[in-house]
């Protein structure tokens, strides 16, 4: 009996330990071609492939890769392509393609396996795909096509259509399509593909965006109808001000290439051409910024399928525009996403009707109503109700932001825009339409379909509304471009609000593909001499460029998306621009010092509204300038190391060297003291290390007591708050940070939430304390660029880090360093804050190589702090306690096998972590 107990017992533990072996084998989670799973139209003709690793093990690696390419789903042997063999390596990220040519429309499809740090193999991922684009001009087969008739003053949005018969049976169909203005295009009544906006923003004249879709489920045997609506959009709709129109062209024309394989492995091209019919939509009119006018008794009736009479309809006319410039899609599309129910309707005190939906946001209103043939519904769209409670659009400035439907009175009527936004958070009904339900209205948001990444929630609900806020700013104003503002007469890609905001929006979303396809448009639209315009693309004009903290984006973006991403692609295609920025800045200036021409400044920054003692936080123009030429200086001697430029390395330290000399001898005196005494100007002096070794704590400290001075309050504009808090806490005055940040008086980042925000505003107090507006002029209630504080919140409370060094960047090496202790500074703050303290900061990150999660607790004075590292990579964790008051579980640390000291003294330890999950206990 004993014996076979005992037998027993050595068979569970050799399962066990089986189990653990299996358990801990490294596996392909996720697989990714250029950023996006499965992507369609890619034109790089070395698209770069990443795979996520997981495993339940601890200190897991890759050691090796193997990765096999296909022209047929399911078949690696007889119709391989490429096969990389194993390749003795740690990359997962990014890795090229690296086989023969590839081919216009193709499809392929790949798999990879990869060896632990053991040399054990993982079993073949599961297969993925990706689709080529029209890789090269002359394989655009079909025609530039536009309306054949005379276009009314009232531009309405164009129908161009065509029938086909197929006779063979469909393997597969594939549609490229692009346009001159906005299009949505439909095969047999059904909308191709599910983005809106298409064909996207971009500097048209040199860069227009196609799309590829497959369209093979809405392809038939038989008689087919391939139709598209038109909209004139950015390419023609007013941009700006003084009636800015027709940017890029006055006519909207279609270029449409539908290429069929049949199952009897023969294949077909059609598409745009002199046989397309062209007639006027219900759609009566559609701008950017003054909405939509659809009439339903305009109706054409089933134009969208096959069978309808156009006997009537126009010709089309035939264009000869070039196709040089198109590129395929890099980006991800503008899509729908989630949708709001009016949480209330009122009538206001000047008797309009309005819904509220509770939050601010972009996108437009979907409408199912009935009426009579001739009612009409107009909506206009608000961000806010003035303080009386009445709908407030004056912030709009010009823009209309305005939708108008006409019914034809046939059954339940649906209506939404095509070809316009809105921002808005309360609608305001009018029209002749009567018996209007709020369950007939419902909102839906509409951005760039960037997959969201980061996470972060702590024990206080203002702290939490703030980081809803900052997301939610972001969303609106990620539509393909980073505009300022979602709602008023502008909607621009601002570069200075972009650059500020860039690092906080790659930890909320994976923006890689976002910023990269917008700073080639950066590029594309500079000038000669390196200038680079306020707004990209550029609709401002060339004398609208070239200021500081505004065209630095040309080398601030490109140098955050390597170090958050890893990918020295973005380096490699923006370094000349990098370069010509800061050559021009170079030419600007006399004896190194950059001061002249126009520059925005601290835009923004704190002006109490009777400063009769000089109170506002006026920042030196000049100043700001030269600290920003060391700054992007400095960017692109790190871009010319990594990309191993050495010359420039040499050439450009010789120059940062001679600028920050010029600064100290123009803009400090001997004691330390800035010429200007603001925030900003020892925030951008610090952070840039433009003051010599000496200086700098001292400079620290003026800081401090300034922030002290404004009664801990912070007085920065639009260039100065998004280091105040990093310059703050590197100096060691983080609890001064966390005073800021939790301050909920005017000037601060709660004000707002306190009095009811859902985004982040363009200004401090765009509603007073008094519940007046500021000036409407410059009045946005969804404006992210404040919300640039969520970078420190997720780097210092959640303590989420990327490593810098060359190797390491890209989350392959995590330094975790979070801030466990929050302390007000002021007991009259804390006590006017009600004394909140953080107990708990939960935050986590999905990155290339899968996610990080940082989540502390305090409780009864002990830290538990659990954390999360992915396979294939290894964490730096700062622990603010010596080793011998850390415990990894319920062990020492000394008894972790998983762990390895770096240092370790009597306040603080630095562990060296590897992939897995870990609970570290501090007392």
């Amino acid at each position: 009996m004993q014996k076979m107990r005992t037998l027993k017992l050595l068979f569970v533990q050799g399962l066990l330990l089986v189990s653990t072996t299996l358990f801990s084998q490294v596996n392909v989670d996720k697989m990714f071609c250029e950023n996006r799973e499965n992507p369609l139209g890619i034109d790089s003709r070395n698209p770069g492939l990443t795979w996520v690793l997981s495993s339940d093990g601890k200190n897991k690696k890759q050691s090796a890769y193997q990765i096999q390419v296909s022209s047929k789903e399911g078949d690696f042997n007889n119709t391989l392509v490429w096969d990389s063999d194993k390749v003795t390596s740690d990359q997962s990220v990014r890795v090229p393609y690296a086989g023969p040519e590839l081919f216009s429309l193709q499809k392929y499809y790949w798999r990879v396996k990869v060896w632990d740090e053991k040399g054990k193999s993982s079993k073949w991922s599961p297969v993925r795909m990706w689709q080529m684009g029209v890789l090269n001009a002359s394989d655009w087969k079909a025609d530039w096509i536009a309306i054949g008739y005379k276009e009314s003053p009232k531009q309405e949005s164009p129908i161009l259509r065509n029938e086909f018969q197929i006779n063979k049976n469909i393997k597969s169909a594939t549609v490229a399509v692009t346009s001159h203005g906005l299009y949505e295009a439909y095969l047999n009544g059904g909308k191709i593909g599910d983005a809106y906006l298409t064909p996207g923003w971009t500097s048209y004249n040199k860069r227009l965006q196609y799309q590829v879709y497959d369209v093979t489920p809405l392809l038939k045997q038989g008689k087919n109808a391939m139709s598209a609506l038109l909209g004139s959009g950015w390419y023609r709709s007013p941009l700006a001000w003084d009636d800015n129109k027709n940017l890029y062209g006055t006519d909207l024309a279609l270029l449409l290439q539908l290429n069929i394989e049949y199952t009897d492995g023969t294949s077909e091209i059609l598409g745009t051409n002199k046989d397309w019919k062209s007639h006027e939509s219900s759609i009566m009119f559609s701008e950017i910024y003054n909405g939509e006018t659809i009439d339903r008794t305009k109706d054409l009736g089933n134009w969208k399928n096959a069978g309808y009479n156009d006997g009537n309809w126009s010709a089309v006319e035939k264009k000869d525009f070039d196709y040089a410039n198109l590129i395929g899609t890099y980006n991800e599309p503008i899509t729908k996403h989630e949708t709001f129910t009016p949480i209330k309707m009122l009538t206001t005190p000047e008797g309009d009707t309005v819904l509220d939906f509770g939050q601010n946001l972009v996108g437009w209103v979907i409408v199912d109503v009935k009426g009579k043939p001739g009612d009409s519904l107009i909506i206009d769209h608000a961000e806010v109700l003035d303080k009386d409670g009445n709908f407030y659009t004056t912030n709009l400035r010009a823009a209309k932001q305005e939708n108008i439907y006409i019914l034809n009175g046939v059954g339940t009527e649906h209506f939404e825009p095509h070809f316009t936004w809105q921002g808005f958070r309360y609608i305001r009904i009018k029209g002749n339409l009567k018996e209007i339900s709020k369950d007939d209205f419902k909102a839906v948001a509409l951005y760039s379909d960037m997959r969201k990444t980061g996470s972060f929630q702590t024990s206080d609900a203002l702290l939490n509304q703030l980081q809803h806020n900052i997301q939610w700013g972001q969303r609106g104003n990620f539509l393909d471009v980073p505009t300022d503002c979602p709602q008023r007469d502008e909607r621009l890609g601002w570069t200075g609000d972009a650059q500020v905001f860039s690092p906080t929006a790659a930890y909320n979303m994976q923006v890689d593909n976002f910023f990269t396809k917008w700073m080639q448009d950066v590029a594309a639209d500079q000038l000669a001499n390196g200038s680079v315009p306020f707004v990209v693309p550029n609709v401002l004009g060339e004398n609208a460029s070239g200021s500081a903290g505004w065209s630095d984006v040309a080398t601030i973006i490109p140098w955050n998306m390597y170090v958050l991403y890893g990918d020295k692609t973005i380096l490699k295609n923006q370094y000349a621009s990098m370069k010509s920025w800061v050559n021009f800045m170079k030419d600007k200036s006399v004896g190194n010092l950059w001061n002249t021409g126009f520059h925005f400044g601290d835009w923004l920054f704190y002006r109490p509204d009777d400063d009769n003692d000089g109170r506002a936080a006026l920042t030196d123009k000049y100043l700001i300038a030269q600290c920003f030429f060391a700054h992007s200086t400095q960017l692109l001697i790190n871009a010319a190391k990594v990309l191993g430029h050495d010359d420039d390395v040499r050439e450009y330290m010789d120059l940062l060297k001679k600028i920050k000399t010029a600064f100290q001898e123009e803009y400090v005196t001997p004691s330390g003291r800035l010429v200007s005494s603001s925030q900003t100007a020892y925030v951008l002096a610090l952070n840039f290390d433009m003051l010599p070794e000496n200086l700098r704590e001292q400079a620290a400290e003026r800081l401090a007591k300034n922030v002290e001075s404004y009664g801990y309050h912070l007085t920065t504009g639009f260039l100065g708050t998004p280091y105040l808090s990093h310059v703050l806490s590197r100096y060691g005055y983080h609890d001064l940070a966390y005073t800021l940040l939790m301050q909920q008086t005017y000037p601060s980042w709660l004000y707002p939430v306190t009095v009811g925000a859902t985004t982040i505003w363009e200004r401090w107090d765009g509603r007073k304390p008094d519940g007046s507006f500021q000036t409407p002029s410059m009045n946005s209630f969804n404006h992210y660029a404040y919300g640039a504080v969520g970078d420190w919140m997720y780097r210092y409370l959640g303590g989420i880090n990327t490593s810098e060094k060359l190797d390491e960047v890209g989350y392959k090496k995590v330094i975790l360093k979070p801030t466990f202790y929050n302390n007000y500074v002021d007991t009259k703050v804390r006590d006017e804050n009600h004394g909140k303290t953080l107990d708990q900061v939960n935050a986590s990150l999905d990155t290339n190589y899968g996610k990080i999660v940082s989540h502390w607790e305090i409780k009864d004075g002990t830290i538990v702090y659990n954390v999360t590292i992915p396979v294939n990579t290894t964490a730096e964790v700062h622990l603010p306690q010596p080793l011998d008051s850390i415990m990894e579980g319920n062990a020492p640390i000394s008894r972790s096998k998983y762990l390895q000291v770096v240092e370790s003294d009597s306040n603080s330890s630095t562990l060296l972590v590897g992939s897995g999950s870990y609970t570290f206990i501090l007392k």
